[in-house]
């Protein structure tokens, strides 16, 4: 099961998604709000932190949930502070019940990944892309809109066309036609 535990919070921060099975993991650890307690109200512990990316908002949360549950956290750059383990390019890693492939997708964030289980079907895209063919942006240090380009091509090359969830690290999650939300996202990137 997928859950937002951030939908109804306020402020400057992302998507958090809690994620349960065989393997209990927080995506992304959101910024300013109680996020221990809205975890503590639904598991009774997690088995790691999975970071799509490591601005302020996704990650401001981090040594609260660090310290809360003792739980080791996964991201791209081993050398920021707070991730424990290297997500590499290509790699295999378990969320819930459901092995994920890491795809390095920078031009928002240079440790940028978005997560992907062909098997059900579930992307999670991080800052890359949006609701309504919206894209990360890309003004901020390490944006790059060309490779953010590239990136969101490589989702198109990567993600079945039969994609039944697109996860979002801002806004709403996508459920009908995921895939079209990830063309419009290229033809909007190229735009501007």
């Amino acid at each position: 099961m997928i859950e937002n535990i951030a939908a109804e919070t306020g402020g400057f921060t992302s998507n958090v998604f809690l994620v349960t099975g065989e393997r209990t993991v927080l995506v992304d650890a959101g910024n300013g709000f109680d996020v221990v307690g809205k975890v503590r109200d639904r598991v009774d512990h997690l088995d790691a932190v999975v970071l799509t990316h490591t601005h302020p908002d996704h990650v401001g949360n981090l040594e609260a949930l660090t310290d809360a549950f003792e739980v080791d956290v996964w991201g791209f750059d081993p050398d920021t502070t707070g991730v424990d383990h290297e997500l590499t390019d290509e790699a295999t890693i378990t969320l819930g019940d459901d092995a994920y492939t890491v795809l390095h997708t920078p031009g928002h964030k240079d440790d940028h990944v978005c997560l992907y289980a062909a098997e059900p079907g579930i992307l999670f895209a991080g800052d890359l892309i949006f609701e309504n063919g919206g894209f990360g942006r890309t003004d901020l240090e390490e944006g790059d809109r060309q490779v953010l380009v590239e990136s969101i091509d490589r989702l198109l090359r990567t993600v079945e066309e039969d994609l039944s969830e697109l996860h979002a690290g801002h806004g709403k999650s996508v459920t009908v036609d995921p895939y079209g939300t990830i063309e419009l996202a290229s033809r909007a990137a190229r735009m501007g």
